[in-house]
């Protein structure tokens, strides 16, 4: 009972307070006046490097770009995402809650100094706080570059104490709040790794540990050389042929006729020639993601080659279902028979927008390609006429998803269950500013309806009555559409390799 009166007696605090104040003071005075080998000419450049976040938002899209992949697009995204959120907090509360005044820099040698020195309030760091959640946030997401950023972030924190704008607590603390933000953000939006499990029935497929009975076929023209290397090296019993897009169709076949399971690498159009000869053969698909997006690997739980591998040398293996439109395209001998999704299938804006970042992503990129396309055809589209189960209406674009689309917090979802024998329909009605009616349709998600939108899960859907060369896309492919067409699902109709765990 005494500890405690004496922990309550103000003298008591006021003791401790000014003990670690001495301490504080005392560790900031030792790293001013201590020789630090080789930190001179780096610690004060990275320090102002960092400033305003300008560090963080370069190494994100460093992160983006030579990741090439939909991991390290996300590690990039939630690590700039906890900075922000780390930065309001310090910002808003953290700064005006406590003025502390900058330490004295008469024990900091000049050439540590920094050209610009801060005016803000000492406590806490900002800095520190912002290294922190970008490190935490990234980690959180890739612990591969988690490992790659972190020293940089700590050499951060640390700099603001060499270079005499802080003190130690006021860096220890901003880290803190900046770890703590990261997990907020988390709370928010989870990570891949706590998504709950993928509802998905299991199927029966051969394990094929070194690939023996596996034929793969690359589209040359998706992904790198070095992944289809990977597979090779990984899977030394695997055939591999690689071809381009126009003989694609008919090296697929071949594959089917040879091997005890089909494999493909490529992006989701590629993948989704694949499903259709996989499904004719009653085959095994194995997938490698080759693409620009992966949608269909990413909502499957297979992120790189080494997740597909796993999975085939355990035979894990997953029913999942095939969206259908017919009729569908012409084949080369001129019939017209159904046409296969794994993710969407859409008609109006939207296959435009396809055709128009296909054509321009070779020379711009994908992602750059995509932005000019929206602005293009938001800006010269109109709306389409058609009768949705026979009900005339103008539209800027029907969609209709291979399985139901889920939101987590703010962000956009991705499918949790690929075998729900459901069709997430979307339909965005016409009228004006279809930048602003497609982008509340996103926003409000699934099972909603207003003047601007409606949404529902189907089973099936019929649309009649459209013009003459009206563009159809799915998964990326943009063909004409017939004048009439059914769009359904074929239930668990694929067996596809993917590991059970997702880490």
């Amino acid at each position: 009972m005494s500890t405690v009166r004496a922990r309550q007696d103000p003298r008591h605090r006021a003791r401790v307070s000014r003990l670690f104040s001495r301490l504080d003071r005392e560790v900031f005075r030792t790293v001013a006046t201590r020789h630090w080998h080789g930190a001179d000419p780096v610690l004060p450049r990275l320090s102002q490097a960092a400033d305003h976040g300008v560090l963080w938002f370069a190494t994100a899209a460093g992160i983006a770009g030579l990741g090439r992949g939909a991991r390290s697009r996300r590690a990039a995204v939630r690590g700039v995402a906890s900075l922000a959120l780390a930065s309001a907090v310090i910002n808003t509360v953290g700064k005006r809650s406590v003025r502390r005044a900058r330490p004295l820099l008469e024990a900091v040698p000049v050439m540590r100094r920094l050209k610009r020195q801060p005016f803000t309030t000492s406590f806490p760091s900002g800095h520190a706080a912002s290294a922190a959640a970008f490190a935490t946030g990234v980690a959180l997401e890739s612990r591969g570059w988690g490992a790659v950023v972190a020293p940089v972030a700590a050499s951060v924190a640390f700099s603001r104490i060499y270079t005499g704008v802080h003190y130690p607590s006021d860096v220890l603390v901003g880290a803190a709040l900046g770890v703590g933000a990261a997990f907020a953000v988390r709370g928010l939006v989870p990570t891949r790794s706590r998504l709950p499990p993928p509802g998905r029935p299991h199927a029966d497929a051969p394990a094929l540990p070194d690939g023996e009975g596996l034929v793969v076929v690359a589209n040359r023209y998706a992904g790198s050389a070095d992944s289809v290397a990977e597979v090779g090296r990984a899977l030394p019993k695997a055939e591999l042929v690689e071809c381009g897009p126009a003989e694609l169709d008919d090296a697929l076949e071949k594959a089917a006729l040879r091997g005890r399971v089909l494999g493909v690498h490529g992006g989701d159009g590629t993948i989704n020639r694949a499903a259709a000869v996989a499904l004719a053969h009653g085959l095994p698909l194995a997938v490698f993601p080759g693409g620009t997006f992966n949608h269909f690997t990413y909502d499957l739980g297979v992120e790189s080659v080494q997740d597909t591998c796993r999975a085939l040398g355990r035979g894990d293996a997953v029913r999942v279902d095939l969206g259908r439109f017919t009729p569908g395209p012409l084949t080369p001998a001129g019939r017209a028979e159904h046409g296969h999704f794994l993710n969407t299938f859409s008609l109006g804006v939207y296959p435009e927008l396809v055709r128009i970042r296909e054509r321009w992503s070779p020379r711009i990129g994908g992602w750059s390609a995509g932005v000019l396309a929206a602005v293009k055809v938001l800006h010269e589209g109109r709306p389409l006429e058609a009768d949705v189960e026979g009900r005339r209406r103008p539209m800027w674009l029907l969609f209709a998803g291979n399985g139901v689309y889920r939101t987590v917090g703010p962000a956009a979802g991705n499918r949790q269950d690929l075998a729900d024998g459901l069709l997430d329909v979307r339909v965005v009605h016409g009228g004006r500013f279809p930048g602003l009616r497609l982008l509340a349709a996103a926003l409000a998600g699934p099972l909603s309806r207003s003047p601007v939108h409606a949404a529902e899960q189907l089973h099936r859907i019929r649309v009649t009555g459209l013009e003459p060369g009206t563009p159809l896309a799915y998964d990326g492919e943009v063909t004409e559409a017939p004048p009439e067409l059914t769009v359904y699902k074929a239930v668990a109709a694929l067996t596809v390799y993917r590991p059970q765990s997702l880490l």
